[in-house]
């Protein structure tokens, strides 16, 4: 037995102290609960189980030490009933309480020690509890009994949230020191112990065990070799802010310079060559009408007249339909007008740039959008 306690003993201290590597110990104030509780008590042997139960109520404060190991102080107190070994005796005790256990104890939640800290309270646990204390008997004439008593329990912990628990806590309470026909016995005896079924109530104070990210002194150099990088560009920014105040400064004094000059009438120089050719499209067509063909035809003699120019065609489309519509027929209305100018008059496609532009809206008319803009250029 003191083989099988020491075993148990050495692996909680272990699991224990791995377990505070990621744990975070909270303060002497933190980790205390008070519960109270209430229930049922009958002598083991020699006494009717139904006959001699009484109801019994108790007290106890506890503080958690770590995840696995707490400890505690509790009172247990039996309501009078005038009955002692199933004989009702009015003359036994006149007191609310006829019997006490008071004593100290300690706990062992057994699934963090088995299963490890999860960081939070598990919805439901179970601690093993043992304890020593102080049994008395309250008797009318011939004095008061004082005994010295063991309890061993177990707690099933139903833990509501992080503060409130329900516990159901069934235990034995030995009288190791009471008298008996054969004069006083010391050890562990059924004759002299009580089965206890309690249920309760507790509240927990402060607060409790946080995981924590172990210490690492080179992720804390790195964390800080990044802040600086950080400040040196918010300073480099604040400089670059500085500076395109000053330029937009600037800019505004010359727009203020702009503003105040009188309007004048700038005459637009226009490319004499006449450079710039329009084909028009129908609705929803890529189609070269016969009443656009001239316009090629003009496009088609200026190149072959002028062998060192060539003709940069834009397409466009006007918004109606759908976006990807528009932009693949704009792409079309300048291919369009590109294969006529090879196929039918032998242009040579190295001289001829045809691109989509997508929607146009060079013109308030919508429908003269469906245009392909031709621009005769002169090759230098």
């Amino acid at each position: 037995m003191n083989k099988k306690l020491t075993v148990l003993a050495l692996a909680a201290v272990a699991l224990s102290a791995s377990a505070q590597e990621a744990i975070k110990t909270p303060g002497i104030a933190d980790g205390w609960s008070v519960g109270i509780n209430g229930g049922v008590t009958t002598p083991m042997k020699h006494a009717a189980f139904w006959g001699d139960m009484r109801a019994v109520v108790g007290l106890n404060v506890e503080k958690q030490i770590s995840p696995v190991f707490g400890a505690g102080v509790e009172g247990l107190f039996s309501i009078n009933t005038g009955r002692v070994n199933g004989i009702f005796a009015p003359n036994y005790s006149k007191t609310a309480f006829d019997a006490s256990y008071v004593g100290v104890y300690g706990t062992a939640n057994l699934f963090n020690l088995f299963g490890g800290y999860k960081c939070e309270k598990r919805s439901f646990d179970m601690e093993t509890v043992l304890g020593i204390g102080w049994l008395h008997q309250y008797k009318n004439g011939d004095g008061d009994l004082n005994d010295f008593g063991t309890k061993v329990g177990l707690n099933f912990n139903y833990n509501i949230n992080q503060n409130w628990t329900l516990t159901f806590q069934p235990s034995i309470i030995w009288n190791l020191t009471a008298p008996s026909h054969y004069g006083h016995h010391n050890g562990y005896n059924a004759n002299f112990a009580n089965y206890n079924l309690t249920a309760g109530v507790s509240y927990s104070f402060g607060n409790g065990f946080e995981c924590v990210k172990p210490y690492n002194q080179a992720e804390v150099d790195a964390l800080n070799a990044t802040i600086n990088d950080l400040r040196l560009a918010t300073e480099a920014q604040a400089v670059e802010i500085a500076g395109l105040t000053d330029a937009n400064a600037a800019l505004a004094a010359d727009l203020a310079v702009c503003q105040s000059r009188k309007p004048e009438v700038v005459k637009e120089v226009t490319n004499n060559l006449n450079s710039v050719r329009y084909v028009f499209f129908k609705i929803g067509s890529s189609a070269i009408t016969a009443d656009q063909q001239p316009n090629v035809e003009m496009i088609a003699a200026y190149l072959k007249n002028h062998p060192n120019s060539k003709v940069v065609i834009k397409g466009y489309a006007s918004p109606d339909g759908p976006e990807e519509v528009n932009i693949r027929l704009a792409n079309q209305r300048a291919q369009s007008v590109k294969d006529a100018l090879i196929k039918r008059y032998k242009i040579a496609a190295n001289r001829i740039v045809a691109e989509g532009e997508g929607i146009g809206n060079m013109f308030q008319e919508e429908s003269w959008n469906r245009v392909s803009i031709c621009t005769l250029e002169e090759s230098k």
